[in-house]
């Protein structure tokens, strides 16, 4: 019996189009980094292309010299040279893949996409560790023991910038590439059907989306004295009512009042929430979903910023103080339009 060793006519479609979207990467950003502070609050972004880096390279150059990192220069970088090159080889090798159709080739352009990938990720997290661990000593500003690494995926906070970085759509186009290629060679070597089966391999499946969701599922603890609120820029010293918004991108801001929450919302419409957290006036440092709570608005509660509006678990506890305070009922749709 002769081994069949050509894949079929839909792995050999889905090969070639694998070579158009690593092809397609070479002319579209490939990562980028976000960053925003009260300074530029529009943001500041960085483009990393297969062969340059564009966006806001400029200021982003002028702040970094404050703090005593490197400039960056597209030209510093060999990795810009090489890398349209390296890409272009690998969509000729998907598509040539497609058109000779042998199972062999298909798993060998595998095996050296993996390599590509796993060497490109360390660069990439070198490249990051080095910017941000190898600082001037005699820069303007100096804060010991600090370290300024961008995250390589995720969010990051560092001194008073938000710092976001995710790939752009080149990454996704030759992650997607890479993907297709993977699902090819799984597929035509019989293991598919087999990892579908198993139901303890969903997790491996499921593995990407959960590390792409960056923000915290949960509440981020509130450090009294120390903590300040995002809006009035006071330090949080009474955490019972005390707030937090988290955004889609994972970025945490505190608020020392109700009253912050609100303005700040209301200041920044475009802003993406994730959650909204209310401190739980009857808790210790326990926050609770703001949209769920049951408030209370009294002025001898006498919260940091005159919000005076406590949260509550149930309306039971808000009723009654409600009658102790002497106060009313809020709901949370009539504090945030």
């Amino acid at each position: 019996m002769i081994k069949n060793n050509k894949i079929s006519k839909t792995s050999s479609l889905l090969l070639i189009l694998a070579g158009i979207f690593i092809l397609g990467s070479i002319f579209q950003p490939l990562w980028r980094i976000e960053m925003d502070a009260p300074q530029y609050p529009e943001g500041l972004n960085l483009y990393i292309h297969s062969n340059k880096i564009g966006g806001d390279v400029d200021i982003i150059n002028g702040l970094n010299h404050y703090i005593g990192m490197k400039t960056l220069h597209a030209e510093e970088f060999v990795e810009f040279s090489v890398l349209p090159y390296i890409l272009g080889f690998f969509a000729l090798l998907a598509i040539v893949a497609g058109l000779i159709r042998n199972k062999k080739f298909v798993y060998t352009v595998l095996v050296l996409f993996i390599l590509f990938g796993i060497l490109s990720m360390y660069d990439f997290w070198r490249w990051l560790y080095d910017y941000g661990h190898d600082l001037d000593p005699n820069a303007a500003i100096v804060v010991p023991g600090m370290a300024y690494q961008p995250p390589m995926i995720g969010f990051k906070q560092l001194l008073n910038f938000g710092v976001y970085s995710i790939p752009d759509i080149g990454g996704w186009l030759m992650f997607g590439g890479g993907a297709i290629i993977f699902f090819v060679a799984m597929f035509e070597a019989g293991y598919l059907d087999k990892i579908l089966k198993k139901k303890s391999s969903l997790a491996i499946w499921l593995l990407p989306l959960f590390l792409y969701s960056c923000a915290p599922d949960g509440p981020q603890p509130i450090t009294l004295n120390k903590d300040a609120c995002e809006h009035c820029k006071m330090t949080i010293s009474n955490g019972q009512f005390a707030g937090e918004i988290i955004t889609q991108k994972g970025r945490v801001y505190m608020f020392d009042d109700m009253f912050c929450v609100r303005d700040y919302i209301e200041e920044h419409p475009e802003m993406e929430r994730k959650a909204t957290y209310i401190h739980y006036y009857l808790g210790n440092n326990e926050l609770i979903p703001a949209e769920s709570a049951f408030y209370v608005k009294s002025p001898d509660f006498k919260s940091p910023m005159n919000g005076n509006i406590a949260a509550f678990k149930t309306e039971d506890e808000a009723k009654t103080y409600q009658t102790k305070m002497n106060g009313e009922l809020i709901q949370w749709s009539a504090l945030v339009q």
